[in-house]
């Protein structure tokens, strides 16, 4: 098993537990107040769809910035350099923006409850079942992952056995879920946003101060890794060497349009944020607002990797004790005083927490509607489901614990997830957005599609790149290969079982379709949402705009 150095072991003292025990205290008081508004299993699964766009915007954001945010996008930098912009300004924005203007009406008109089930409803049973069946088992993997760095961070740094820590952070998710369902989940996920940045932004400073600056470090790495360290582009020509071991023509398909499409669109973790919107409006901008603060995050994530890379300049490598994961933590142990420090501890469980809730929110909203009331246990009241709810939550709180394991193989927890994202998420937007945007697309093309797009990432990883078939520099570059051979394989399939089996009625495509009109009437906004700076448009044109710009400095 990977996990953090010895010497990481943390000064903490009565004042850092004490905001730790606060931070608790205050998760469950939410989880208990959140518990009078659910009343139903709606209430449970997706707050009633009746939160404001702030709250479902911020905990959009926070959701992601889980563990693999924190300590793998850190990593990430330590590993590659400034190359780490890429998962945010293309390879997150775009496709933020994207479900925000195109795929959000879709999903909300629908009334579906989940991802999965809009696939249902566009294509058939089987597609629905097995994209439930693989979403389900993606998300406890994911929440695995959470569960596994926290258990080593807390270990390393305060002491406590992994054992212990995956327990109490367990079981506290579990509690205020159970009892709040997603809008204590939500709502705590507005709190963990804030506690996160208090934790990082010290950290940030701090880090930059002990190198002298951002000169001083950018002279550092280039002296020690090379010019292409510090820029984003700088060696992507096909054929050339770079820190990423990826492309251009990679890094746009495989990172800025599969995976980033795949994970942005059809995640239900995210997604599942928006549909819990009060309205349309609001649906429709929550990626949107969550896409400004996605843009300036990689600040307070990559800065601190790179300084890590200044003062242990051998970190990751064999020469080292100190893996890639180790930045964050050793930062802390160098740089905080007590206090800071008990903030800093607490914004990385509330990290490790939010992307644990998530997923657990979103594993058991897809079980319980579209595989147990779907498939096996039919027409009970509501009060049943609801009850089923809560009881799923618990089994998926526990397996989460089983596969927090699964992670340990790897020393950059990013790779892992992003190894993930390219079986699970990208098939399903090749599904997604054929289905969306081809009215002829067969209801057998979409359970093709999937098996398709999963077993040729899977044997592209498994087979080509780990069996030495094919040199790829990276495990990041393989995942990027991988990602663009499971959606070219997907929609080649999708396209050829189209030519033979039977299209859906076009009658029953109405609002699933681009070009299609909905069935219900568009709702009427409220005078607050025809405000000019609450438009959709505006807001996603103007992430995009603040994305591409961003790159300049980085880029010349």
């Amino acid at each position: 098993m990977q996990t953090l150095a010895e010497g990481l072991r943390l000064p903490t003292n009565g004042l850092d537990y004490a905001i730790l025990a606060i931070y608790f205290v205050v998760v469950l008081g939410i989880g208990f107040a959140a518990r009078a508004s659910v009343r139903t299993s709606l209430d449970f699964f997706l707050s009633g769809r009746s939160l404001p766009a702030w709250v479902t915007g911020l905990a959009f954001v926070a959701a992601n910035l889980g563990a693999t945010e924190i300590l793998g996008m850190a990593a990430t930098g330590a590993q590659y350099g400034v190359a780490v912009v890429h998962w945010y300004w293309i390879g997150a924005i775009p496709a933020m923006v994207f479900l925000g203007l195109v795929m959000m009406p879709f999903y909300y008109r629908s009334k579906v409850r989940s991802v999965p089930e809009f696939l249902l409803q566009r294509f058939d049973r089987s597609a629905h079942l097995l994209s439930s069946a693989l979403f389900a088992f993606a998300a406890i993997l994911i929440a695995g992952v959470n569960l596994y760095a926290l258990s080593i961070v807390v270990e390393a740094l305060l002491g406590w056995p992994q054992w212990v820590a995956i327990v109490v952070a367990g079981l506290f998710v579990l509690v205020y879920i159970t009892i709040g369902g997603l809008s204590s989940a939500i709502y705590n996920e507005v709190l963990q946003f804030f506690v996160i940045l208090a934790a990082l932004i010290p950290l940030t400073v701090l880090g930059l101060k002990r190198v002298g600056g951002w000169d001083a470090m950018s002279d550092s790495l280039t002296k020690q890794h090379g010019g292409d360290f510090m820029t984003a582009w700088g060696g992507t020509g096909i054929g050339d060497p770079n820190p990423l071991g990826a492309n251009w023509l990679t890094i746009i398909l495989g990172l800025g349009f599969v995976l980033s499409f795949g994970y942005w669109t059809t995640n239900f973790a995210e997604v599942q944020r928006a549909l819990s919107a009060k309205n349309l409006s609001a649906a429709k901008r929550t990626p949107l607002i969550a896409a400004f603060p996605k843009i300036f995050i990689v600040f307070a994530v990559m800065i601190p990797g790179l300084v890590a890379a200044v003062i242990v300049p051998k970190i990751g490598t064999p020469d080292s004790d100190l893996t890639y994961n180790d930045a964050i933590p050793l930062l802390m142990q160098e740089l905080l005083p007590n206090g800071v420090l008990g903030i800093a501890v607490t914004g990385l469980l509330a990290a490790f927490m939010a992307g644990m809730a998530a997923n657990v929110s979103s594993f058991n909203t897809v079980f319980t509607t579209d595989i147990w009331q779907r498939y096996v246990v039919k027409d009970k009241p509501d009060t049943y489901y609801l009850k089923f709810g809560r009881l799923i939550t618990a089994i998926g709180v526990l397996a989460s614990i089983g596969t927090a394991f699964i992670a340990a193989s790897f020393s950059n927890i990013m790779s892992y997830l992003q190894t993930l994202f390219s079986f699970f998420n990208v098939p399903m937007f090749v599904v997604f957005i054929i289905g969306m945007f081809w009215k002829r697309a067969s209801m057998k093309s979409g359970v093709w599609g999937l098996v398709a797009g999963t077993g040729a990432a899977m044997v592209n990883y498994f087979w080509i790149y780990k069996g030495g078939i094919i040199d790829i520099p990276s495990d990041q570059g393989a995942n990027f290969v991988s990602a663009i051979v499971g959606f070219v394989a997907g929609a080649v399939v999708m396209v050829v079982v189209t030519l033979f089996t039977a299209p859906k009625p076009e009658a029953e495509l109405a609002g699933l379709v681009y070009g299609t009109e909905s069935p219900d009437p568009d709702e009427a906004l409220d005078e607050a949402d025809s405000a000019w700076y609450r438009k959709p448009a505006l807001l996603g044109w103007g992430a995009i705009v603040l994305a591409a710009a961003c790159y300049i400095p980085y880029s010349l």
